[in-house]
């Protein structure tokens, strides 16, 4: 059912965006003709890639194509043939037909597309069905959904110009030629549904496209926005030169009188005259329906929104304790009708009691999470007002964005604390639940974050994508060298098998449908048996006949939330037994009263089994690749004399100081011992490093200028192309800077990701001076290992000065042929795996995992160490 509501929307967004296209296009060319050949291309995932095509692109050795024409040989040692293709009636190339050789041709492959060009000129490319693109050389996001209103501004050149499209199934391209240099686009908003008389309404905000297909950067622009006689003007920030920018703008809705449709009307604005004018719609929502919440995403700065389904309020929110009973046991007897229990296989185990009663001094919480293709807006009108609390729904930044892995962790944790903000919920009620790639974020954030709910709820889920791969593909389980097998311990985060004993921590409900045939049942029976064998209070129910959808109920179902109902989350003081797992204390660092502060081994599993007894005054426990554990003592009150044994090592002695006293030991040469704190400077839960880091904290891209006239090209388009990227993917938008522009105490506290190397990029004296890695033109080095030449790549992160939580992101290489080599930007799909750096050849992308040179993790001090990285020779 999701598949075909999806079906029906993209469809209709792409008859709306052709609609839209012909307002703003004075004239638009359809590719009709093309050539396809499967090349073996391999993006996913993984930090590796390869690409047959682009390595011959780059090393210049690449023929125009021609039907018939041999581009080289593929694995099995036949011709890989261009093949003539045309589209249809309705424009679109059907690329998941049989080649020649009987392969499937739309995974792999490119389609080559050429226009004619009577003179140098500017242009929007419009390409969906494609996961990416060569324009006349420069790499370019794709629409891999096929969303239709991604427009990218190019410069085309006299005469012939050339696309190799990389296919995602049916592929439709366009040329358009705007009217306007500089205009609106109102195809992809970001906006609130506004929720009718609530306060607030004055002052709310959306976001728009501004497209910029000049030459020249926009500063200075205003949108003015006008809804119902009420005028807001805002500033927006700069779009660069051939590019587009979603911006926020503020409006007032003070003037709704109620639910309904309603138009603003937005103006851009520059020096007060008016570039271009469009009409958005809104939607206002009527008491206790659902409306959704824009907000300012920490991320990346962007505009964001999560959606509410409001609390029932016409009866009572809370039911006193002492109405029902105060317990139950997780058992079948006292189920709702329908519900079946797994069974545990240890011996003598008995199912916990759970307390059971509405909340008493505030409303729950239910924070849900989407399935693919669905947006949160939509996820919350599948849910009917509850009496006894609150449920939002958070984004994962897009309807399918990062598989709620990444970026998608970060938008649910952002959303999970506004929420709180917003409505107050009692702590002992905050549940998780989602459905489909929802169910495997339910999976994912539950593991991931035990402490946080009192229960968890996974409708049509799977639980890893090391095993359901969805659009990218599956994560891989292993590699074929050391240095491969160092490349995938950096995807050791997502593995929801290797933390299920995580879920000792909450109560479990499964629902599936056993009919399911997008997720199939087998992931729903897979978590029960593993669970069944320490996990007892979950609850398991397959519905019979149902698909991946049997309507709202696969979501909103009255047994999952009178479960949620029987379960509260204990607070620190009455868990006195913890067994948590992570890969990152970066990502996920603590369980109730303990943390990992560092790990021995970065992104190898760190584990924590401990038990307090505060009647004897101990902790006592075993660990497994901790370096540095924190405790916090709270629960033992002060001044007193506590026992703390671990891994049956020598015990310590430790006096509090106060009623919220903590303690830091430090494991070291078979012993452990007490010490002060960490330094910020290294890393630990707020900077623990691996690539994708960089990305966040309001992050600002910054090109080199100091290179040659190549290189710099290089870095402006490659920050382009990873801001397009950022844009599909994330619904983000980022400054682009140039490495003139940046100062440290500008841009105080940002992330940074810095294209380039030392020789072509300023800003690397400001940023990088103490990292034992160094790129140059023609040069890298890491501590004492040199490689030379011009075709080797680089990424790697580093912790930036003056902050305790932000990084530097270095994307660069040693020559044209090593940045283009980094073109790839495969670290923004969900779940990729990438080390703190990994410095690679040209040849990796047609050899693989033996073109790598070097990757691996720094330790603790940001330090190059043996233990933790992997070289070829």
């Amino acid at each position: 059912m999701w598949k075909i509501v999806f079906r029906c929307l993209v469809f209709g967004l792409v008859g709306l965006c052709g609609v839209n296209a012909r307002c703003f296009a004075q004239e638009i060319h359809h590719f009709t003709k093309g050539l396809l050949a499967v090349v073996g291309t391999r993006y996913g995932r993984e930090a590796l890639y390869s690409d047959p095509l682009a390595f011959q692109l780059y090393s210049h050795t690449l023929k125009m194509p021609v039907a018939g024409a041999v581009f080289g040989m593929n694995a099995k040692g036949k011709d890989i043939v261009w093949q003539a293709l045309e589209a249809d009636s309705l424009r679109r190339f059907h690329t998941r037909r049989l080649n020649r050789e009987g392969e499937f041709g739309a995974r792999g492959g490119y389609l080559y597309l050429s226009y004619v060009s009577d003179k140098g000129k500017t242009a929007l490319l419009n390409i969906t069905g494609s996961s990416g693109f060569f324009f006349n050389g420069t790499p370019h996001a794709g629409d891999i959904y096929g969303s239709g209103w991604f427009y990218i501004p190019v410069m085309l050149k006299k005469g012939i110009n050339e696309l190799y499209i990389r296919p995602y199934g049916e592929v439709e391209a366009s040329i358009l030629f705007p009217a306007k240099a500089v205009q609106l686009n109102t195809e992809d908003p970001t906006l609130p549904v506004i929720e009718a008389g609530a306060a607030g309404n004055d002052s709310l905000n959306a976001a728009v496209v501004v497209i910029n297909s000049s030459t020249a950067d926009l500063h200075n622009y205003r949108i003015r926005a006008v809804l119902d006689g009420k005028e807001n003007t805002s500033e927006i920030p700069v779009v660069p030169a051939m590019s587009s920018r979603k911006v926020a703008f503020a409006f007032n809705g003070s003037a709704i009188p109620g639910k309904g449709h309603y138009k603003c009307s937005l103006a851009l604005l520059c020096k007060g005259k008016t570039i271009d004018e469009k009409e958005l719609p809104l939607d206002a929502a009527g008491p206790g329906e659902q409306y959704s919440v824009t907000f300012t995403s920490g991320i990346d700065g962007s505009l964001q929104y999560y959606a509410v389904t409001p609390q029932d309020r016409k009866k009572d929110s809370a039911t006193p304790a002492g109405d029902e009973k105060t317990t139950r046991g997780a058992n079948a007897n006292d189920a709702p009708p329908g519900t079946v229990f797994a069974q545990g296989s240890i011996p003598g185990r008995q199912p916990v009691p759970v307390a059971i009663g509405m909340p008493t001094s505030g409303p729950a919480l239910f924070l849900s999470v989407h399935g693919a293709g669905v947006e949160a807006i939509g996820q919350a009108r599948a849910y009917r007002s509850k009496e006894w609390g609150t449920l939002v729904a958070a984004t994962n930044r897009r309807p399918r964005g990062f598989n709620w892995e990444d970026w998608g962790r970060l938008d649910a944790l952002e959303v999970l604390k506004l929420a709180k903000e917003r409505f107050r919920p009692d702590p002992k009620y905050i549940y998780l639940t989602g459905h489909s790639m929802g169910g495997h974020g339910t999976w994912f954030l539950g593991a991931t974050y035990p402490d946080k709910w009192a229960a968890i709820g996974a409708c049509s889920g799977y639980p890893t994508l090391k095993d359901y791969g969805s659009h990218d593909g599956i994560v891989p389980d292993s590699g074929a060298s050391p240095v491969e097998q160092m490349l995938i311990r950096a995807s050791n985060q997502s593995d929801v098998i290797r933390l299920a004993t995580n879920y000792k921590a909450v109560g479990v409900y499964i629902l599936h449908g056993d009919s399911d045939k997008v997720v199939p049942v087998k992931y729903a029976r897979q978590m029960r048996q593993l669970l069944g064998t320490f996990q007892p209070d979950m609850s398991y129910f397959e519905y019979p006949g149902g698909e991946h959808w049997f309507g709202n109920q696969a979501v909103d179902w009255k047994p999952l939330f009178d479960y949620f109902k029987w379960h509260q989350r204990r607070p620190d003081s009455l868990v006195n037994k913890i067994d948590f797992t992570t890969a990152s204390p970066g990502i996920s660092a603590s369980c109730y009263w303990a943390c990992v502060q560092q790990q021995i081994h970065p992104l190898n599993y760190s584990r924590m089994q401990l038990t307090r007894d505060p009647a004897q005054r101990t902790i006592k426990g075993e660990t497994e690749n901790i370096r540095i554990l924190g405790l916090s003592l709270a629960g033992f009150g002060a001044n007193e004399k506590l026992k703390i044994v671990l891994d049956g090592l020598s015990p310590l002695e430790y006096t509090t100081k106060d009623m919220t006293d903590s303690v830091f030991l430090l494991k070291r040469q078979g012993a452990w011992t007490i010490v002060k704190r960490p330094d910020e400077f290294q890393k630990g839960p707020l900077r623990s490093g691996t690539f994708k880091e960089a990305f966040n904290h309001h992050m600002v891209f910054v090109y080199g200028t100091t290179g040659n006239r190549e290189e710099n090209a290089w870095s402006l388009n490659k920050a382009r192309y990873d801001a397009e990227s950022w844009y599909y993917r994330g619904n983000g938008a980022v400054d682009i800077i140039s490495d003139k522009e940046y100062t440290l105490s500008k841009y105080a506290g940002r992330g940074v990701i810095l294209f380039g190397n030392a020789s072509t990029n300023a800003a690397w004296k400001l940023l990088l001076s103490d990292c034992p890695i160094r790129v140059e033109r023609g040069r890298i080095s890491a501590g004492d290992q040199v490689w030379e030449g011009d075709e080797l790549g680089a990424y790697f992160v580093w912790p930036l000065q003056h902050s305790s939580v932000s990084c530097v992101g270095v994307i660069g290489g040693t020559g044209l042929k090593g940045m283009e080599a980094a073109n790839a930007n495969q670290y923004f799909a969900g779940a990729s795996g990438f080390p703190d750096f990994m410095l690679f050849g040209l040849d990796m992308l047609r050899s693989g995992g033996s073109g790598v040179k070097m990757a691996g993790f720094f330790d603790n001090d940001w330090k190059l160490v043996k233990e933790d990285l992997e070289a070829n020779k």
